[in-house]
């Protein structure tokens, strides 16, 4: 017995090297509740000495809110792998009293026509504090630890006069499933000898690592697009108290040391006020004198910017708030060398609670200068968008109900207030159809994310970016749209959600066929759901003319044609079927009577081919852009339920690549594809599968002999020269790249990569300098860039004369099979519609290419 714990004694004494009380972080001369648990006897080990998993998170969250009468548990909802997501809204007893209230008297100050009645003498400013939303930065959510308890716990004047004047919203994860991965691979690799160098396994995260959530997205990219489950599930909360600050704590390299806001004052988006920037000047002096206070390094001013409104450090700046980001050198694990010595964990969480500390004392400190702002810039609002020569924005696609209906979504996230169109238009040459169509007046409280979603960008204070420099959502959609100048009375009421999607089955019973348009967004969904059923189907490859219901009716290049005689099962199945697969899609299915056209190919013409049910594979792991490979991912499984197969790189030698037809490389190096396996996949190329690459991936498949595809090289070198000082020589580098901007390309709608596309314009998202050229066939090239292809966003001068007329899809023929490569990315961060759909065209009917 005395052996055994002897043993756990030593065992305790070594894994506690890097352990700290909880003196270590708090501040000094405060007293604390004895009632509330502290951290280490809920989760089982102090803060620092391990990462806290999620679930033991959770655990101190509700252990904490059962015993403090200063908090109030949120539960926000659930990630795809069933974690919840919680938050804690903290603030002093009296204040729970009329918490609803505070409410909404706070959310009346961001409406211009009650503010002007508020007194702000006495109303509680409020704060949000996040943490983690990159789940491998995990010193945000490991001072959420110290910070509940220290809200919770703390006596004094000091904390009864914050609570008093403050309501805190408490996140403790914004990415839950991140975390967790990454606290699971710090912890199992820890050693009982602390081993701190950078080399070792617990520093170097497997592939895909724990910065992302369930499908290898950066949730902090996904503020303003809100595609993802725990992004929807925030901003529910985000808009029902509309924050005054928001923080978002963050890591960044492990030799730096702490950043705060301000960023680079060129780098601001003109959209934010000035006076935004001055409040985060103003909190940035608190944050420095409190970190002045422990002897912490920070820098501010340099690197990050607030561009790109969908990151969480700026989403809260085109919302009457101050969004605050905050950069920890990151230890990424226990104990890490570095330039600046030994860095250890709980050194990293320390700065990230004192911040926390710096953030809340400001928040008190300007309560009334921050109540101020958000009246004024909703007031202020009003007036820009007054003067605004755009009166409404008027968008919808006919064609495509589904599309139009992931649109509305999107915005009303955002308490857009849209209104359905109740009458036919035509603005700017486009004709917009009540029932599909849709108003948006830009004399609203939201006028600014109505700005930010549609406007185009050309003219840049500065040439370096910390992400997109563009995102203009209806052409990302790939929605028709227009601007109305004039005014407009709108007699609708607004939508508080979007129309139920509704598809209908036209025609009489026990068709002799059945023919779905390809153009509805759902279109995907619904064949597969009919081919994994065992059902057959053919698609036009010509368009063609039938009668239904007494009512010519035009089917377009890829309609679906589903030839009754041909199915292994009765007419009724086969119709109960179709009907099961298009309810709830939008996708309307007709039932033709006859085979014989009343334009056009009859049914039985060989120009209706047909289609493979897929069976796809994709490339993952080492060598591969995990949020590439996520994106598609994300889009095949729950946008149009094909199940898709990731298989590691370098285990494709070993894998019978014949139950495939359908193999897809997202971009990546692909160093480690042995010449064992490239033989093999060109092999299944030839034997007649379908490989579909795109970005880096396609230079690899041209300088590996895949493809006969030519890159351009380069810059154009006429008058690119600068003449910059020496400190300055990193900035002309990166002002040569591709942050990320909209090009427009035109597609042979024709092609089977641009069936379903009513326009041939295509909007193509481009965030590398691969500028491919056309391949040497004449129909090898089906969607190439223009002209003039800039249609918003940053574009370096010496890329200018090279981009235009460049390809953006190749396609390559290898023995019976065929390699299309895709310069682009198609599919970018789950709202890029517009071009996904050309994507699914590849998986579909990449095999009827010739």
């Amino acid at each position: 017995m005395k052996k055994i714990c002897f043993w756990l004694l030593m065992h305790a004494v070594i894994f506690n090297v890097a352990a700290q009380e909880l003196s270590y972080y708090l501040p000094k001369n405060v007293s604390y509740q004895p009632s509330i648990p502290t951290p280490a006897s809920v989760i089982g080990h102090e803060v620092g000495e391990w990462h806290v998993t999620h679930d033991r998170l959770v655990q101190y969250v509700k252990a904490v809110d059962q015993a403090s009468n200063r908090m109030v548990l949120q539960p926000l909802g659930l990630t795809n792998e069933g974690r919840q997501q919680l938050a804690l809204i903290i603030t002093s007893p009296a204040n729970h009293q009329r918490l609803e209230q505070i409410r909404q008297q706070h959310l009346a100050l961001t409406d211009p026509e009650q503010s002007g009645k508020l007194s702000t003498a006495e109303m509680p400013v409020v704060v949000w504090m996040g943490y983690s939303i990159h789940g491998n930065e995990s010193s945000g959510a490991n001072a959420a630890l110290l910070a509940i308890y220290y809200l919770a716990a703390a006596e004094g004047k000091a904390i009864d006069e914050l609570l008093k004047n403050t309501v805190i919203i408490l996140d403790p994860s914004f990415n839950p499933d991140g975390l967790n991965r990454f606290a699971n691979w710090v912890n199992m690799h820890k050693s009982f000898t602390p081993v701190s160098d950078p080399n070792a396994r617990e520093f170097n995260e497997v592939w895909p690592g724990g910065r992302f959530n369930h499908y290898w997205f950066d949730l902090n990219r996904d503020w303003l697009p809100a595609q993802h489950k725990e992004s929807r599930n925030r901003l529910a909360l985000y808009h029902a108290w509309k924050p005054n600050i928001l923080t978002d704590h963050h890591e960044m390299g492990s030799n730096a040391s702490f950043f705060f806001q301000p960023g680079v004052p060129s780098r601001v988006n003109p959209n934010t006020p000035n006076k935004n920037q001055e409040l985060t000047a103003a909190i940035g002096q608190y944050h420095a004198k409190f970190l002045d206070s422990i002897g912490s390094l920070y820098f501010t001013k340099e690197g990050y910017d607030d561009f790109y409104y969908g990151k969480g450090s700026t989403y809260p700046d085109i919302n009457g708030a101050v969004g605050i980001l905050f950069e920890q050198a990151s230890s990424r694990g226990h104990l890490q060398e570095t330039d600046n010595g030994l860095l250890t964990f709980p050194f990293t969480i320390r700065n990230q609670f004192t911040t926390t500390l710096s953030t809340l004392a400001a928040a008190n400190g300007l309560r009334q200068d921050m109540l101020g702002y958000q009246r004024e810039f909703f007031k202020e609002t009003i007036k820009e968008a007054n003067a605004y020569p755009v009166k409404a924005f008027v968008f919808g696609d006919h064609q495509d109900k589904a599309k139009t209906n992931i649109f509305i979504e999107m915005l009303l996230r955002h308490e857009v207030d849209i209104y359905p169109l109740t009458a036919d238009m035509t603005v700017e040459g486009k004709s917009f159809k009540s029932g599909s169509a849709f108003l948006i007046p830009t004399s609203q409280k939201q006028f600014k994310i109505i700005k930010t979603v549609f406007e185009k960008t050309f003219n840049y204070k500065d040439s370096l970016f910390y992400d997109v420099t563009a995102w203009t959502m209806p052409l990302a959609f790939g929605l028709p749209y227009a601007e109305i100048k004039t005014p407009l009375t709108i007699t609708a009421n607004k939508l508080t959600k979007p129309a139920t999607l509704e598809a209908k089955m036209y025609g009489s019973s026990n068709g002799y066929a059945y023919a779905i348009k390809w153009h509805e967004y759902n279109s995907p969904k619904v064949l597969y759901q009919l081919l994994d059923k065992g059902i057959k189907a053919k698609v036009a490859t010509k368009t063609f003319n039938m009668r239904v219901d007494n009512q010519d009716i035009a089917f377009d290049y890829g309609t679906i044609v589903i030839p009754t005689s041909l199915q292994n099962m009765s007419a009724d199945q086969l119709e109960s079927e179709i009907k099961k697969a298009i309810q709830g899609s939008g996708v309307d299915a007709f039932a033709l009577s006859s085979g014989f056209a009343s334009g056009g190919i009859d049914l039985g013409s060989n120009s209706f081919v047909p289609v493979k049910k897929p069976s796809v594979m994709m490339f993952g792991g080492n060598g591969t852009s995990a949020t590439d490979v996520g994106e598609i991912w994300h889009m095949m499984d729950t946008r149009f339920h094909v199940p898709v197969s990731i298989v590691d790189v370098d285990r494709f030698g070993s894998v019978n690549a014949d139950r495939y037809n359908v193999i897809i490389m997202a971009s990546g190096a692909y160093n480690n594809l042995s010449k064992t396996a490239q033989d093999k996949l060109k092999d299944w190329i030839s034997g007649g599968g379908t490989l579909i690459a795109t970005e880096d991936a396609t230079k690899w498949l041209s300088v590996n002999g895949f493809t006969k595809t030519l890159f351009k090289s380069g810059e154009d070198k006429r008058d690119t020269t600068l003449q910059l000082p020496y400190y300055l020589r990193s900035d002309e580098t990166r002002a040569k790249d591709m942050a990320g901007s909209l090009f427009e390309a035109r597609v042979d709608l024709t092609h089977p990569l641009g069936f379903g596309y009513a326009n041939p314009s295509v909007t193509i998202f481009k965030s590398n300098t691969l500028f491919m050229d056309k391949n040497n066939g004449a129909y090898d090239s089906p969607v190439m860039y223009t002209e003039q292809p800039l249609q918003s966003g940053y574009l370096y001068r010496g890329y200018k004369n090279i981009v235009k007329n460049t390809a953006a899809i190749n396609v390559d023929n290898l023995g019976r099979g065929r390699i299309i490569s895709m310069v682009d990315n198609l599919n970018f961060r789950a709202f890029w519609l517009g071009t996904s759909k050309m994507f699914m065209n590849a998986v579909y009917f990449g095999h009827l290419i010739r």
